[in-house]
C-alpha cells in the first residue's frame, strides 16, 4: 500500500492541475488542452494493449473514428428518428469501437509483432473507404455537421470550458480504471503475456482470453476518444481522423512511457504541438544558431516533427516516464525506507 502513496499523491495533484488551470488561460488555450486530454484518453487506451499486451496496433485511429462516426449518426440521424443527446452517445460509441476492437483482436490472435501491426494499419487505412461507400448514411466526403454542443443541467460554461471539463473529467475516471486494471490480477496477466507467451501458457494464462479482453478495452478507450474529438469538433468526415493518426498514438506512447500516466499525458501533449504546431516548432528552431530552414517549405513541418521524435527517443529512449521513474525513484525509495 505505501508503494502507492506517491502515485495516488501524484494522481491528485494532476486532477487538482487540471480542475485549475482553465482559471489561468484563454478560452482558445483551454480548447487546445482539451485536445491533448482527447488524445491522453487514446493513448491511454493503447498503453494497456501495447505496453502492457505487448500488441502492437497502428490501427487505433480507425477505433476513434468508429468512436466518432457513432456519435455523428446517433446526434444527428438519432434512433427511430428521434436525436440523442451528444453527451450521452459518448459510452455507446466506446462500446461500438470496444465491439470492433473484439472482432479485429480475435483474429489477430494468430498474428504478432510486425505481422500483426502490419493488419492494424492496414485497416486504419482502409476504413475511409467505408464512409464513402455507405455515404448516404454516414455523410460521404461532405460529413456530418453536429448539433451544437450545450451545457446539461442548466450549467453556465462556454463551449471550450465545457468541452474541456467532459474530456479532462472523463479522462480522470478512465485513468483511475485502467490505473486498477493494470494493477491487479489482469494487468499483472497481461505482463506475463508480454514477457513470454510460452511461460504465461504454460501457467495456465489463456492468451485468447485476455489477449482479446486487451484490444476490446483498448479500442473502448478509442471510441471515447473519437467520440469527444467529434463532439468538439463538431463535425465528422474521414478527414477528421486521418491515417497518420494511428502512428501519432503510437509515437505518443513511446514518448511518454509505459506504465506513467503523467508520462502519458506529456506524450499526448508532444504530440498535438508536433502535429498541430509543428510550423511553430520549425520557425523557432529556425532561430537557433548555424540553422537556415525555411518554415514555408512544403513538408518541412513534417521532417522536423521526424527529427524531433527522434532526437527525444534517443535521449529518453524509455520515454518521459521512464526518466522520472529515474529521476523521483531514488527520493520514493529513501521515503519507503525511513517508513
Amino acid at each position: 500500500m505505501k508503494r502507492r502513496i506517491p502515485a495516488l499523491v501524484s494522481l491528485v495533484a494532476v486532477a487538482a492541475l487540471i480542475t485549475a488551470l482553465p482559471f489561468a488561460l484563454s478560452s482558445y488555450n483551454v480548447s487546445l488542452v482539451s485536445q491533448v486530454g482527447i488524445f491522453f484518453i487514446a493513448v491511454l487506451g493503447l498503453n494497456i494493449l501495447t505496453g502492457y499486451s505487448g500488441q502492437i496496433s497502428i490501427g487505433h485511429g480507425a477505433f476513434m473514428a468508429v468512436g466518432g462516426y457513432t456519435t455523428a449518426v446517433l446526434s444527428v440521424n438519432g434512433v427511430y428518428g428521434h436525436h440523442i443527446r451528444d453527451v450521452w452517445t459518448i459510452p455507446i460509441a466506446g462500446l461500438v469501437a470496444g465491439g470492433a476492437g473484439l472482432l479485429v483482436g480475435i483474429p489477430a490472435l494468430r498474428l504478432s509483432g510486425l505481422y500483426l501491426a502490419l493488419i492494424t494499419f492496414g485497416i486504419a487505412v482502409s476504413f475511409r473507404q467505408i464512409p464513402l461507400k455507405f455515404d448516404h448514411f454516414l455523410g460521404g466526403t461532405s460529413g456530418k455537421v453536429l448539433n451544437l454542443l450545450t451545457t446539461p443541467f442548466g450549467l453556465s460554461a462556454t463551449p471550450n470550458h465545457w468541452i474541456y471539463y467532459l474530456t479532462w473529467g472523463i479522462a480522470f475516471v478512465l485513468l483511475v480504471a485502467a490505473w486498477l486494471f493494470v494493477r491487479g490480477k489482469p494487468g499483472r496477466t497481461l505482463k506475463a503475456i508480454r514477457d513470454s507467451e510460452i511461460a504465461a501458457t504454460s501457467s495456465g494464462i489463456s492468451l485468447a482470453r485476455y489477449k482479446t479482453l486487451a484490444f476490446g478495452l483498448s479500442a473502448f478507450y478509442a471510441g471515447v476518444a473519437g467520440s469527444l474529438y467529434a463532439i468538439a469538433r463538431g463535425f465528422m468526415n474521414p478527414d477528421v481522423f486521418p491515417i497518420v493518426l494511428s502512428v501519432y498514438l503510437v509515437a505518443a506512447l513511446a514518448l511518454g512511457g509505459v506504465d506513467s500516466f503523467l508520462g502519458l499525458i506529456l506524450g499526448a501533449g508532444a504530440i498535438y504541438v508536433l502535429q498541430n504546431r509543428a510550423g511553430d516548432v520549425t520557425g523557432w528552431i529556425n532561430h537557433l544558431p548555424a540553422v537556415n530552414l525555411n518554415p514555408q517549405r512544403p513538408g518541412m513541418p513534417d521532417v522536423i516533427f521526424g527529427a524531433v521524435l527522434i532526437v527525444v527517443l534517443i535521449i529518453l529512449p524509455t520515454g518521459v516516464g521512464g526518466a522520472l521513474r529515474r529521476l523521483f525513484g531514488p527520493l520514493t525509495t529513501r521515503l519507503y525506507s525511513k517508513s
